[in-house]
């Protein structure tokens, strides 16, 4: 049963759903496929076997009875953020090592669904950073996996598991995506509970799903917010008004051609607006909120300081420099809520779906600088940072394998608030249209 860790997570919750597989058997194909491959990637921190297979035995039972949730029995990795009651804790870093008593909110919900932790997998470290550089991307080796949930998309695009936990706060969701050829969704600001995640900057942070489709995206988030989502049916519907970003600027050659592509799937659904009268360069304002909330969570470890890595203890410096006062927070955050509603006064104004860009401007880096110091990965946040700012949902997706490269690259559709199920129904669609590329040495 080897191929069951190939199986995306509504292929396996349809498999599960008629018995046709059992989940104790996909969770040790997919057991059986990190002793295999996650030695040369290293996207896992910590695998739970034992208990994941007794959760596994309790789910096939709830199958038996007749009364499982969709996605009973489905195995999920979570980022090294999550909070599971029992469960080292580490943020991927030194500093951190505690066993938490409670489960965090988010994977309360997912655990009520039946789904199964095989355990915790690697985080940029506090999810400071775009690279994790300690996990190898599955496509290459030698390349950053991007972050900060790096590990997740690693473990994803090896075929190791088919559902993962991330956040996002400046581009942590989608930029591994992009990097690694997996899919996730960054729901609108505040949608996903973030009560027991390690924060980063508590106003900036998102939580959301991460799997290897859009479709695949679906059940997670609805069993993560609550709301009736589904991106399971086929054929998907496509958006009927797309903007392409007034934010493209130089783009990495592969890039670029991955990003034609999505214009040209799009086609007859673009249409000509003008953007809203809001600032499309934010300059520093989004970092300086992230260091000031960083460090204001972070104040507690001042005495194991010594153990961060150099670029995560770069930040919590620069925000000792820049010391913002109350006053330019307060200043700060009223100007995100303006921005916002500008935004989203346009998107109804217009009537418009979706804005296309691309998701990162470059292809994976070569790994190995991520953490020698802070601001590293500019060019990797540089498209993805706005719609932290803003708080607006986003669907992101590969486009295609570089002919230069040999990397993935991808592209996001981003829509006014509370549109997931909107842009769920549209990344689909474009990825039907795009195809779903796979890493060589793990693809099916």
């Amino acid at each position: 049963m080897s191929e069951a860790a190939d199986l995306g997570v509504v292929e396996a919750a349809g498999l599960l759903g008629r018995r046709e597989l059992s989940s104790r058997e996909l969770v040790e194909a997919c057991l059986a496929r990190i002793r295999e491959r996650d030695s040369a990637v290293g996207a896992w921190v910590r695998v739970y076997e034992e208990s994941a297979l007794a959760d596994a035995g309790r789910a096939d039972r709830a199958r038996a009875r007749g009364d499982a949730p969709f996605l009973c029995g489905v195995p999920i990795a979570l980022k090294d953020l999550y909070a599971v009651a029992g469960k080292p804790l580490t943020a991927s870093s030194r500093v951190l090592d505690v066993v938490p008593r409670r489960s965090c909110e988010a994977w309360v919900r997912l655990h009520r669904q039946g789904m199964v932790l095989l355990g915790h997998v690697h985080t940029h470290e506090f999810a400071a950073g775009g690279t994790t550089d300690q996990v190898g991307n599955p496509w290459a080796l030698e390349r950053s996996p991007g972050g900060s949930s790096g590990g997740s998309a690693a473990a994803l695009a090896s075929r190791t598991v088919p559902a993962a936990t991330g956040t996002d706060t400046a581009g942590s969701l989608r930029i591994p995506s992009a990097f690694c050829g997996t899919s996730t969704i960054k729901p609108t600001r505040g949608l996903v509970p973030l009560g027991g995640i390690v924060p980063l900057a508590r106003t900036l942070d998102h939580a959301g799903p991460m799997a290897r489709t859009v479709r695949d995206c679906g059940p997670l988030l609805a069993a993560l917010t609550r709301l009736r989502v589904d991106s399971t049916q086929s054929p998907a519907r496509p958006p009927r008004r797309v903007v392409v970003s007034p934010r493209v600027g130089e783009l990495d050659p592969d890039v670029a051609d991955g990003f034609d592509a999505a214009v040209a799937a799009l086609g007859a659904s673009l249409v000509a607006v003008a953007p809203p009268e809001v600032a499309l360069d934010l300059g520093t304002a989004p970092l300086d909120l992230l260091c000031a909330e960083m460090l204001a969570w972070h104040r507690r470890f001042n005495a194991r300081r010594h153990h961060y890595r150099a670029s995560t203890r770069g930040f919590l410096e620069h925000a000792e420099r820049r010391n913002l006062t109350a006053a330019e927070r307060a200043s700060i955050q009223r100007r995100r809520r303006r921005d916002t509603a500008r935004w989203r006064d346009w998107f109804a104004e217009h009537r418009v779906d979706a804005l296309l860009e691309p998701t990162v401007p470059i292809v994976a880096r070569p790994r190995g600088k991520g953490y020698d110091a802070p601001f590293a990965d500019l060019a990797e946040v540089s498209l993805t940072h706005y719609w932290d700012w803003t708080g607006l949902p986003v669907v992101a997706l590969p486009s295609g394998v570089g002919r230069r490269s040999g990397l993935p690259t991808g592209v996001s559709l981003i829509g006014p608030p509370g549109s997931e199920q909107e842009l769920l129904a549209a990344g689909a669609a474009l990825q039907d249209e795009l195809g779903l590329p796979s890493p060589p040495a793990y693809g099916r």
